[in-house]
């Protein structure tokens, strides 16, 4: 951290991608909304919506349009079984794939989950200047990629570089 630079807080917007999870049910979510906001950014928006890539990818479309939001993060629907469809959803919609973040998650979760890890398939990119972060469902899994990951890079005091401090060049040509 770099103490001569002040933090930025970011409007962070969450979807839940689950078939079964309501507001009252959605730990991912809920824990992510907490992690975000105790690190001094602020919730835009949270959102459930069912495993379905025409949902995942109506609520995300929406959030990329939307000015006032600075990232999405979204929780569940990464994983192998044919309901999982949140990166068919996203990667279609992101102008430039942040490759390391998902190979960063995975090398971080072996240490947890082993080689279950493998089945992961976190993603992570940039569309219309806003920052998105696919995590799976998992209560685990997104306090890792939350605290290992996403966190430090969302934080304008993160040195020798973040993601906060590229956002006023994401739409140069």
């Amino acid at each position: 951290m770099s103490e001569d630079r002040q933090f930025i807080p970011l409007n962070i917007a969450v979807l839940t991608v689950s078939d079964t999870r309501t507001a009252e049910t959605d730990k991912s979510g809920l824990k992510l909304k907490t992690l975000l906001e105790e690190a001094g950014h602020r919730l835009a928006d949270k959102v459930i919506v069912p495993d379905d890539i025409y949902h995942i990818r109506e609520v995300v479309s929406k959030w990329i349009a939307d000015a006032d939001v600075q990232v999405v993060i979204t929780t569940g629907g990464t994983g192998l079984t044919g309901r999982d469809g949140t990166p068919e959803a996203v990667s279609p919609l992101l102008d430039k794939v942040i490759d390391g973040f998902g190979e960063m998650f995975r090398v971080l979760s072996y240490d947890t989950i082993g080689t279950s890890t493998l089945q992961s398939r976190a993603v992570a990119g940039v569309a219309n200047g806003t920052f998105i972060f696919c995590l799976p469902g998992s209560t685990g899994a997104c306090m890792d990629g939350w605290s290992k990951l996403i966190s430090s890079q969302l934080d304008y005091r993160t040195r020798p570089c973040n993601l906060v401090e590229l956002m006023p060049r994401l739409h140069d040509k």
